[in-house]
C-alpha cells in the first residue's frame, strides 16, 4: 500500500490544492483532492489486467470549481432534493437555496461541500486519507455547528471504502453521498448504458414532474425499474413510461432491501466488454440510480469529451425529501450524536 501526493493547482481564491493517490499492491488506485474531497480518478483492472480510470472528471482544480454535473463530488450537508427548499426541525422552519424548480438540490451549487477546501489527514494504516470540514450554524440555511468528514480507504481486496462521519451541536440534517459517474469501460469510452445493473431493491419511489418523490413506495415488479435480476441499463431506459419521461431516463431513488445498521451488498454493475465488475455495499437505506441523462457536453480529463449517459451514478443516501415525508427514514442527526456510515465500491472480474 502507498499514498503519494502532488500539486493539483490553485483555486481562484489562491488555495493550494493537493491530489492524494492511494494505491494497493495489486495496482488499484484512487486519486482524491482536498478541494471538495472530490474523487478525481479510480484505476481498476479489466479481464486482461489492463488498468483504466473509470470515473469521469477533470485534469485540474479549475474543472472542479465549475463541475456542473458534480463529477466525483462529496455532497453535503444534504444530498439530492428537498421540496420547496424548506424543512422544519423541532417546529422551526429552515430555508435553503431554491436552485432547481423552486426546490433545493445538493444543498448549494456554488458553496456546497464539493466546492470547499477540506483539512486532510493520512491514516496510520497507510491506505486512507481523511477529509474534514467545519460547517457553521446557518451554513446554507442548515442549523447547528457541524464537524463532518469523509475518509477514503483502498484495501487489498480491491475495494474503495468511503466512511462518512459527523457531529453537530444542534439537531440538523446530515445526508452525505458521493456523486461519482462510473463507466467500467473507461471514463473516455462513451455511453455507459450498455452495462448491466443489479439492484437489491424490490421497491422504488416515484417522482413528481419536479423530480421530488411523491411519498409513495411502489413495487418494481413488472416495470422498467426492476433490476432484481441484472438488466442492461439501456434496454428499457427510453420506454414509454411516465416516470422515465420525468428524468429523461433513470434518475430515481430505490429502497434497499437491507436490515440497516450493517454494511450489505446492494448493487452490482458489470461490463461484458471490459470484464470489469463493481459491487456496491452500504448501510444506508436507499440509492439514487442516475444514468447520466443530463450530462452537459463538455471536455473532461485526458482529452475526453463527455456527453449524455457517458457515466452512471449509484449514490447511497437517505431518501430524497425524507425530511418532509415521515414515511421515510429520517435524515436528522440529533445534537451530540455521532453519525457514521460506510459505503464500499468493490472491483473484480465478471
Amino acid at each position: 500500500m502507498s499514498i503519494t501526493t502532488r500539486s493539483f493547482g490553485k483555486t481562484a481564491a489562491g488555495d493550494d490544492v493537493t491530489l492524494f493517490r492511494i494505491e494497493n499492491s495489486k495496482g488499484m488506485a484512487a486519486e482524491v483532492i482536498d478541494f471538495g474531497a472530490n474523487l478525481v480518478s479510480l484505476y481498476v483492472a479489466d479481464r486482461n489486467g489492463e488498468f483504466k480510470d473509470i470515473v469521469l472528471g477533470y485534469d485540474s482544480v479549475e474543472g472542479y470549481e465549475k463541475n456542473p454535473c458534480f463529477f466525483g463530488s462529496v455532497i453535503g450537508r444534504n444530498a439530492n432534493r428537498i421540496s420547496n427548499a424548506a424543512f422544519k426541525i423541532n417546529g422551526v422552519e429552515y430555508l435553503l437555496d431554491k436552485n432547481e424548480n423552486g426546490n433545493n438540490l445538493h444543498s448549494s451549487f456554488n458553496n456546497g461541500f464539493h466546492k470547499r477546501m477540506f483539512k486532510t489527514e493520512t491514516g496510520s494504516d497507510g491506505c486512507s486519507v481523511k477529509f474534514s470540514i467545519y460547517s457553521p450554524d446557518g451554513d446554507e440555511g442548515f442549523p447547528g455547528n457541524l464537524n463532518a468528514s469523509v475518509t477514503y480507504r483502498v484495501n487489498e481486496d480491491n475495494e474503495l471504502e468511503l466512511i462518512y462521519e459527523g457531529v453537530s451541536d444542534a439537531d440538523t440534517i446530515l445526508n452525505m453521498t458521493n456523486h461519482s459517474y462510473f463507466n467500467l469501460d473507461g471514463h473516455d469510452a462513451g455511453e455507459a448504458v450498455g452495462q448491466k445493473l443489479w439492484l437489491n431493491s424490490k421497491e422504488y419511489t416515484p417522482a413528481a414532474p419536479d423530480c421530488i418523490p411523491t411519498g409513495e413506495i411502489v413495487k418494481v415488479a413488472g416495470t422498467p425499474f426492476d433490476f432484481t435480476t441484472p438488466h442492461v441499463i439501456g434496454e428499457r431506459i427510453d420506454n414509454d413510461d411516465p416516470q422515465l419521461k420525468i428524468g429523461g431516463g433513470y434518475d430515481h431513488n430505490f429502497m434497499l432491501d437491507i436490515a440497516g445498521g450493517t454494511v450489505e451488498k446492494v448493487a452490482e454493475l458489470a461490463s461484458e466488454k471490459s470484464g470489469r465488475k463493481m459491487t456496491v455495499y452500504t448501510d444506508l437505506p436507499a440509492v439514487q440510480f442516475y444514468a447520466g441523462n443530463a450530462i452537459t457536453p463538455h471536455n473532461g480529463k485526458g482529452g475526453a469529451f463527455y456527453s449524455r449517459r457517458n457515466g452512471v451514478c449509484l449514490e447511497t443516501q437517505f431518501v430524497p425529501d425524507a425530511i418532509n415525508k415521515p414515511v421515510f427514514k429520517s435524515p436528522v442527526l440529533k445534537a451530540g450524536d455521532n453519525f457514521r456510515s460506510i459505503t464500499k465500491y468493490g472491483f473484480g472480474i465478471t
